[in-house]
């Protein structure tokens, strides 16, 4: 029998867990899905034998290290899973699950928590995380007296709220009541190492409690399968990434636009990366040699230097190049430089947050240096700068129909300050001095947190303005190759209608197909009044409350600070208009759809 014809009735399984186990075998190839099978039959074949002794622990039972985690792009959730596999090495008990997975009203029977979670945006918890973030502010949220907690969060400094999220998350668990176990860390970017030595610590000081209760227990140790699909996970990762091929690069804007923006093919060919409609593609990029070259000058340094960074030994002028972060400027970088150099005025700028971020928001590094120049030892400024990070990429495409290929709609970033053009650091490379046909290091970051609905049959209406197309575009794609039912309804924004329509033919194409049910268009310059997508939804109005009253999912990819803001506001004021609820009532309403994963954001 196939999935699709599983229904509660003709099976053991309730609908919500038919729905689940949709969403999981869509997302598995045909490998994994056999493996998946071999595990499912031979836990059952166990469990018939002893009497299902790895089961749940009954409530007598210890209670596990319970990890808790909000993640919006991955990086916390793999901090959350290198925890648990610590744990288990340990022989710890161990529970690992997503905050919008998680039962608030389990925290009364928790005894040792920790929280591994991110911040986005103007100092928000990812999306996983508001629910339990909001939960722990409420008269609901129960008191948690002799709980043990341990919080780590991650972030960028470079934004002024840098890891609020966690700071938020353990000033409510201690106002309830919970004892911080091992010290907050507040980690950067560049976080791998930190982060290690945090759940080494973390763990020392959980361990003996938790050994002390298992043995009090009988020594009985839950068995998780950890890792169960293991063996399909991709050997290319953040830390090992793929040297793809870069196959084409296009503009998709008109002559006259003012945006750049950029449709990016690369070949997988030769890896065993694989992604699903929603995740994100990390790209390592090249600085700009030119820019290296007049660093090197301004600092008088030779090129051909020897310095070291990490493990690796290479030339000071290939680790500029390749290795560090010349682009997003932060404090930690200003104020290493301030020391360096002994500049008074930037050692102004270091007992002064307020001016520090005034004085960074307009300047990249390079702009820093070139403005306070001065003769630095090589290793010196090595030590000034951060590892180069990754940039992240809504996957433009399916699987499903490009195969050995993953596509990207990138947005050039570029500016002119303090007399000279400036441009983003991977988008300036993808768009300006990368060749076709070169090398370009990638990972894919899978994102729970964006997903097709599991049901075919289920409408989707998706809110995605100027790069915010991206994920909706491989949505579209793969509901053509799954033959989808579902209506799918999508909203799209930018400037003008004949410079900034990105994909126009396809989207045109789907309509006429019948695969796209509708489309609103806002372009927001081509009249005398501006008109934006949560102007579209607005007029919209009773049709999209119907689609969400017939159990559409609604999805929100692009700005965060101000698009999506915006859209919701439009949400609250639809359900408002056809329901009769009040603000707090629409807001609740909006809160369950996200609970049943069907209020979405991909925001950045």
């Amino acid at each position: 029998m196939l999935l699709s014809q599983l229904n509660a009735a003709a099976s053991p399984l309730s609908q919500e867990q038919v729905q689940k186990l949709q969403g999981l075998v869509a997302e598995l190839n045909p490998i994994q899905q056999a493996w998946v099978s071999g595990y499912l039959a031979a836990n059952a074949n166990a469990g018939a034998i002893t009497g299902g002794v790895a089961a749940a622990p009954a409530a007598s039972d210890a209670a596990p290290l319970t990890i808790l985690y909000g993640s919006q792009t991955g990086n916390a959730k793999g901090v959350a899973t290198k925890l648990k596999e610590q744990a288990q090495s340990r022989g710890l008990t161990v529970k690992l699950v997503n905050m919008a997975d998680y039962k608030p009203t389990a925290l009364k029977k928790e005894k040792f928590i920790t929280v591994v979670v991110s911040t986005y945006g103007e100092g928000e918890p990812p999306e996983d995380a508001e629910s339990l973030h909001e939960f722990l502010t409420t008269k609901k949220a129960p008191k948690l007296d002799g709980v043990k907690v341990a919080v780590i969060g991650l972030g960028d400094s470079s934004y002024e709220f840098f890891c609020q999220t966690a700071k938020d998350f353990e000033a409510r668990f201690n106002k309830l009541g919970a004892e911080t176990i091992f010290q907050r860390a507040d980690l950067d970017v560049d976080y791998d190492d930190e982060a290690a030595k945090w759940i080494d610590g973390a763990l020392d000081a959980f361990e003996p409690d938790l050994k002390a209760q298992q043995q009090a227990s009988g020594g009985q140790v839950v068995a998780m399968p950890f890792g169960a699909a293991a063996p399909a996970a991709s050997q290319y990762t953040k830390q090992n990434p793929f040297a793809a091929e870069l196959s084409v690069v296009q503009k998709i804007t008109g002559r006259d636009s003012t945006k750049d923006v950029r449709h990016v093919e690369i070949s997988l060919e030769g890896s065993d990366i694989t992604y699903t409609p929603g995740d994100s593609l990390g790209v390592y990029f090249l600085n700009d040699e030119a820019l290296v070259d007049e660093v090197l000058t301004l600092t008088q340094i030779d090129a051909s230097s020897t310095v070291k960074l990490g493990d690796d030994e290479l030339s000071i002028r290939d680790a500029l190049i390749e290795k560090l972060e010349l682009t997003q400027s932060y404090p930690g970088f200003v104020e290493k430089y301030a020391t360096a150099t002994g500049n008074p005025e930037l050692l102004k700028l270091v007992e002064d947050k307020a001016a520090m971020r005034e004085y960074i928001e307009p300047r990249q590094i390079f702009d820093i240096i070139r403005q306070n120049p001065a003769q630095l030892e090589a290793q010196t400024l090595v030590d000034c700068l951060r590892k180069l990070q990754a940039r992240l990429y809504s996957i433009a495409s399916s699987q499903a129909e490009v195969e050995e290929e993953v596509h990207l709609t990138v947005g050039l970033v570029e500016f002119d300050a303090f007399g000279s053009e400036h441009l983003g650091g991977c988008s300036g490379y993808l768009a300006r001095r990368a060749q076709e046909g070169c090398k370009v290091k990638v990972f894919s970051e899978h994102n729970d947190n964006f997903r097709l609905p599991a049901n075919d049959e289920t409408p989707i209406i998706m809110v995605g303005p100027g790069t915010g197309i991206a994920p909706f575009r491989a949505f579209l794609q793969e509901r053509d190759a799954r033959e989808a039912s579902g209506k799918n309804w999508l909203f799209f924004g930018n400037p003008h209608f004949t410079q900034d329509f990105l994909y126009q033919v396809e989207i045109q194409g789907y309509l006429k197909s019948g695969l796209l049910t509708k489309v609103d268009v806002a372009f927001s310059r081509d009249q005398a009044a501006k008109v934006y997508v949560q102007d579209k939804l607005r007029k919209n109005s009773q049709e999209v409350f119907a689609w969400l009253e017939a159990g559409a999912h609604f999805y929100i990819c692009g700005d965060a600070n101000r698009m999506a803001k915006d859209v919701h506001q439009a949400l609250v004021d639809i359900i408002k208009e056809n329901s009769g609820k009040d603000d707090e009532q629409a807001e609740q309403y909006l809160k369950d759809l996200r609970s049943a994963n069907r209020y979405q954001k991909d925001v950045y």
